[in-house]
């Protein structure tokens, strides 16, 4: 899939390096409980292979046209943890601090959407991220998601600045 400045791409498992440099730096997994390592990197490549398959969607790896360089994912999977929303279809992005600001996260999102759009029957995705969050609520916004509510996220410590989300959502 192609946008006007990004390659969206099908994740092979020799891009364990990208993958592995996005979820190990710490500006990256800031509003994350934490970094990832190599290990679970791999355990996390080997799900979103697995997803595209079982459920026809999933997280793409961006790439930059004019550079070819690797600038994260954007995508969707499912959400299923126990909230009050759940399960539900999320969409979701990562980018290196280097493509940070360009609208990249935005281009992305709205090249899934629209392909989703046209080829399922899904009808509706959710966004949720720490409140802290600013920029990826910002990235809901431009996507046209509208809040819906705050919530605890149960896989996250109840003390953690992080634990507090809130909760966007968009009908295709």
């Amino acid at each position: 899939m192609n946008t006007e400045r990004l390659h969206l791409l099908m994740w092979q498992s020799a891009d364990i390096d990208h993958l592995d440099k996005l979820n190990s730096d710490p500006k990256v997994m800031e509003y994350f409980p934490g970094i990832l390592s190599r290990a679970q990197s791999i355990k996390m490549l080997e799900k979103i292979i697995a997803d595209f398959q079982k459920n026809k969607f999933g997280l793409w790896l961006i790439e930059e046209k004019h550079s070819k360089k690797f600038c994260g994912f954007a995508g969707l999977k499912i959400a299923d943890f126990s909230a009050s929303f759940t399960p539900a279809v999320e969409i979701a992005w990562r980018l290196l601090p280097e493509f940070w600001g360009r609208g990249y996260a935005v281009e992305a999102a709205k090249a899934v959407l629209l392909r989703e759009k046209t080829r399922t029957d899904l009808n509706e995705v959710v966004s949720f991220t720490a409140a802290v969050n600013q920029k990826s609520i910002r990235v809901m916004q431009k996507l046209e998601m509208k809040y819906e509510q705050e919530f605890d996220h149960p896989l996250v410590e109840p003390a953690s600045k992080l634990s507090r989300h809130v909760l966007y959502r968009k009908k295709l």
